[in-house]
């Protein structure tokens, strides 16, 4: 496996792959790598010749209170991982080459509605910052697909709506999210939970359960919503949100409204802030 960090040398690589007629996977990530960030490089793999994968920790999706200087920067373990999984060349910039001018000099995308709600309401700007990055990067790749976990099922629906607003030519598909034995959804950011903890972690994936059920049963949505908030805060949890949208445009459902759901998550556990989600379907 290739690694480069300038983006001269990754588009002469990749302009060699295209004289070749080779299709091209891109896996963007910030680092930290765990199983579910692999088994999207397989995914790549397996639906393109080539596959390229990124290590870039975007300070423009960081809020002020958020974690950005202590996020974990693991690039040497990252490597291993992303060879052994079929990565063919990593890319892993400096924030000079992604944000010529600084970060906070950066021109920025907004993508309206989809970031108004959920994760965008509690952490203004995000979204801005992850569009902006990965239609950076995407400029940069010029990828034939680009493979995102559902774990952050927003962002995957932010960016599959700024590809197609902005006729981007890539095709933005989804791997399933993977999980630990008890349910909890693999995040870089389980390593903060403490050993206490991270039993109770499970909680999360079991309220979503629980949530797709009561709805199958004909539970109104607002009552499932909140028994799921107050299930979390007697486990320890602080809630951010438990709610049931549309998982087209995470628009809130009619009542009576069934199929095509997503339950979605964010809770904080100690220090530690945790979101998941459960499509109904």
């Amino acid at each position: 496996m290739q690694t480069l960090q300038d983006a001269a040398g990754l588009r002469a690589t990749i302009r060699g792959w295209r004289t070749q007629g080779h299709t091209v996977g891109f896996v963007p990530t910030m680092g930290n790598l765990h199983t579910g960030h692999h088994s999207l490089v397989k995914l790549a793999r397996a639906r393109a010749d080539r596959v390229v994968a990124s290590v870039f920790v975007n300070p423009t999706q960081f809020g002020p209170n958020e974690d950005f200087e202590r996020y974990p920067r693991t690039l040497a373990q990252d490597q291993v991982g992303l060879a052994e999984s079929g990565c063919d060349l990593l890319f892993a910039p400096d924030v000079g080459t992604l944000y010529p001018f600084g970060a906070d000099k950066s021109v920025s995308l907004h993508v309206p509605e989809l970031t108004d709600t959920l994760e965008g309401a509690h952490r203004p700007g995000h979204f801005d910052g992850v569009a902006t990055v990965v239609c950076k990067l995407f400029n940069l790749v010029q990828p034939d697909i680009a493979i995102f976990g559902q774990k952050d099922f927003q962002q995957l629906k932010v960016i599959e709506r700024m590809v197609r607003d902005l006729s981007l030519p890539v095709k933005v598909m989804s791997g399933p999210t993977q999980r630990a034995d008890d349910g909890l959804a693999l995040s870089s950011r389980n390593q903060y939970l403490s050993a206490s903890e991270r039993p109770t972690a499970a909680l999360i994936y079991e309220t979503l359960r629980q949530m797709r059920d009561l709805i199958a049963k004909g539970h109104a949505r607002k009552v499932v919503e909140q028994a799921a908030a107050s299930k979390l805060e007697r486990a320890g949890f602080v809630p951010d949100y438990a709610a049931i949208r549309r998982a087209e445009d995470l628009a809130e459902p009619a009542d009576g409204e069934r199929e095509g759901l997503v339950a979605l998550i964010a809770a904080r556990l100690g220090t530690t802030r945790l979101i998941d989600n459960l499509l109904f379907d």
